[in-house]
This record gives C-alpha cells, sequence and structure tokens, in this order.
C-alpha cells in the first residue's frame, strides 16, 4: 500500500480522529491491513483563524509548505489534511511538494452536487466564520451551480470552536452547532456539510430532518483509496 502524510494539529483532537476513522474504514483481519500514514502533529501552525479573521499572526503558509516537504521526504506518497480552513494555504502546499494532495474541498463539492435535488442549489455549511470571509467553497460550489448558505451567527460558530480547541466537546458547543445546523435548515438548506474538524467531533449534533455529510469522512475515504491502489484514476481528487 501507499503512504499518505497527514498536516495534522489544526487541532490535535481533531487529526487524532481522522485516525480513528482510517482504522474503521478498513476491515482489516490484522495490523498490515490497516492504512500507512505519516503524521506531522504540528500544534504550531500559526492561527489560522488569527490570520483570516483578525488580519494578525503569521501566515500558516510557509509552516504548512514546510510539513509538507518533511513528509514526502519521510516517504509520503501523497499529502492530506483534516482541517477545512487550512485548504485556504493549500497552494503553498502544492507548490512545495510534487506529490498529490488530496483536496477535501474539491471532494465535499462534488459530493454536494450529487446530494443536491434537480432545482435546488442551497447548501449549508457549518464551518468557522474563516472559512466564509475567504469564500473557501464558494466559487467551487457556483460552478457546480450551487450556492453557500452560512449561519448567522458567525459569533456563536467561533465561540464554539473555540470552546472545542480549549475543552473538548461540551453540551453548548452541541447546542449551538444544532442551532446553527436548524436556522440553514429554515433558509432552505435541507443539505449541509460539516466544514470543520471541530465540528467533526460533535457531528451527531446536526438537525436531524435534513442530509448531512461530514468532509472530514469524504477525506478518510480518498485517503484509504489512494493507499490501497496502485493507478492514477483515483487521483482525479488531488490538485
Amino acid at each position: 500500500m501507499r503512504r499518505v502524510g497527514i498536516l495534522g494539529g489544526m487541532g490535535p483532537e481533531a487529526t487524532v480522529l481522522i485516525l480513528q476513522k482510517l482504522l474503521t474504514a478498513v476491515p482489516a483481519q490484522d495490523d498490515a491491513d490497516h492504512i500507512p500514514v505519516i503524521v506531522d502533529q504540528n500544534p504550531q501552525v500559526p492561527s489560522r483563524i488569527r490570520h483570516l479573521l483578525e488580519g494578525g499572526g503569521a501566515d500558516p503558509a510557509p509552516v504548512l509548505a514546510e510539513m509538507a516537504r518533511r513528509l514526502v521526504a519521510a516517504g509520503a506518497e501523497a499529502l492530506a489534511m483534516p482541517c477545512n480552513t487550512a485548504h485556504h494555504y493549500a497552494p503553498a502546499i502544492r507548490a512545495a511538494v510534487s506529490v498529490p494532495f488530496l483536496d477535501m474541498i474539491a471532494l465535499s463539492v462534488r459530493h454536494a452536487r450529487a446530494l443536491v435535488p434537480q432545482g435546488q442549489s442551497a447548501i449549508g455549511i457549518l464551518a468557522s466564520p474563516a472559512v466564509q470571509k475567504v469564500g473557501l467553497f464558494d466559487a467551487a460550489l457556483a460552478k457546480e451551480g450551487l450556492r453557500a448558505f452560512y449561519p448567522s451567527t458567525p459569533e456563536a460558530m467561533l465561540a464554539a470552536i473555540r470552546q472545542i480547541k480549549a475543552q473538548g466537546p461540551s453540551a453548548e458547543a452541541r447546542q449551538a452547532l444544532h442551532d446553527a445546523s436548524q436556522e440553514l435548515r429554515a433558509r432552505g438548506a435541507l443539505v449541509q456539510m460539516i466544514a470543520c474538524t471541530e465540528f467533526s467531533l460533535i457531528a451527531e449534533a446536526v438537525a436531524t430532518d435534513i442530509v448531512a455529510f461530514d468532509t472530514l469522512d469524504l477525506l478518510v475515504t480518498a485517503i484509504v483509496k489512494f493507499a490501497q491502489t496502485n493507478g492514477a484514476e483515483e487521483e482525479q481528487a488531488a490538485s
């Protein structure tokens, strides 16, 4: 199998979660059946929220590029990053290495297109306000004839994310995510993506009467597919 490098630490618990999901995704009979990965668990990556929302702090791009180079030097044959917001800096990662980058944003947009019924276009995005500010999904969704809908309370989203980073999943964070999901549903977004890996830790909190998917799960599927195949066709997810 081919080895995948994980740019981790954003946040640390989300990186542990993707590793657990990778274990669960493979019906292994023995150790050797599991996916080989190399993890750079680097919580010192500069804050994406501070850089994008507050206009301060160091630029995460050079740190992410160096992580990519380290992972490739260690034997990674593709890269994956379990942080939606950090995908804003994906061009720096691609420029730093020549191996495929498994793009969680592109994977999620394609999946959303497949889920939205004909004649509808609304996609609810449960994410950091930084994702909305930079329009991380917007252009790609528009190319598919879809429109991004964001919660009208970005401050509540940010507070929930910070609470999870500091304290882990909590009842307050679950309530904030549920309320945001319900609001998006009321505005017509019956398909919603969980597009923050902190929210992946409380994914069960979304409204129950919608079609929801976790972008992290799509990345897990892409990692498993890349690792278990030797051809190039699966690399369509990488760009």
